[in-house]
């Protein structure tokens, strides 16, 4: 499906550690997918990240010198590239992506859908809040609230809301 925006609605996930990012994230996917919208994820990972296997072609090329490589078949690819790089940058290898979901950057301005367990504070500014996913009470009014077992509802809301920027 090819995207009609210039530039992809985005929301970030954003919570404490184990608060089910990615959880959410994989259940609205399905909701998303069969509303026929290009989602695209990029995920924050806080620890250092080894993308390669021990072994392989591509490995050995980036451990022998290579800075990047690519590897592909007839379906996908993989781009490993080493250097600092922030969500803005790896946004644009998603061009034709309807929504951008970004899991963590949580000091970002991006709008987020924070997943809070119990009455846990916010770790995110609240300004940037569009929604909230908790099990416990919200003290922020006029935020949609959705229950950890609503996916549904939550893709609901990431349709609109891409909807609404798509006609904008």
């Amino acid at each position: 499906m090819e995207n009609t925006n210039i530039t992809p609605a985005i929301v970030a996930v954003c919570g404490s550690k184990n608060s089910g990012k990615t959880t959410l994230i994989e259940a609205v996917l399905p909701h998303l997918a069969r509303a026929g919208l290009n989602v695209a994820v990029i995920k924050h990972h806080g620890h250092k990240l080894d993308p390669d296997v021990r072994g392989t072609d591509t490995y050995r090329f980036n451990h022998n010198g290579a800075y990047g490589t690519v590897i592909t078949d007839d379906d996908c690819f993989m781009l490993v590239k080493y250097g600092r790089t922030d969500e803005r940058a790896l946004m644009r290898y998603f061009p034709e992506a309807d929504l951008i979901l970004l899991e963590g950057y949580k000091e970002s301005g991006w709008p987020k859908i924070e997943m809070r367990r119990d009455a846990a504070v916010s770790v995110c500014d609240t300004k940037t809040l569009i929604a909230v996913v908790t099990d416990g009470i919200v003290p922020e009014r006029d935020i949609p609230v959705f229950a950890y077992a609503d996916s549904a509802g939550v893709a609901g809301f990431l349709i609109a809301r891409q909807r609404s920027a798509a006609s904008e």
